[in-house]
């Protein structure tokens, strides 16, 4: 289990940080020209979803210290592995897929990866 939320955090953490430096300085997500499906939550709100590259790479930075927390072995990976998957639902698809994944072995397997 342990390995899986590690592929998770470095999928979800690495692309994060990637696509938000890149949108920082080109002014568009890798992938297509529109943004997926959580973009329309942001929409709503008004918000210009091409100036969130710093939520982007602040989310991808915290994903990658989850990792590192989760590898290493540190007491705090757990609740700081739940925060980060809750506060990563609103990424659909994917991001919000993986998150329910990582909550649920998180929660489930709390004991058999050691957190």
């Amino acid at each position: 289990m342990k390995i899986l939320l590690a592929i998770i955090a470095f999928i979800n953490g690495g692309f994060m940080l990637l696509d938000g430096i890149y949108v920082m300085f080109k002014g568009k997500y890798i992938g297509p020209e529109k943004p997926g499906p959580w973009a329309n939550l942001f929409y709503k709100l008004q918000v210009n979803v091409f100036r969130l590259g710093p939520l982007f790479v602040a989310y991808g930075l915290v994903w990658l210290a989850f990792l590192y927390g989760l590898l290493s072995g540190q007491s705090w990976a757990y609740k700081l592995g739940l925060i980060i998957a809750i506060l990563t639902l609103w990424y659909l698809p994917v991001g919000t897929l993986l998150s329910i994944i990582v909550l649920v072995l998180l929660i489930w397997f709390r004991q058999k990866v050691g957190l």
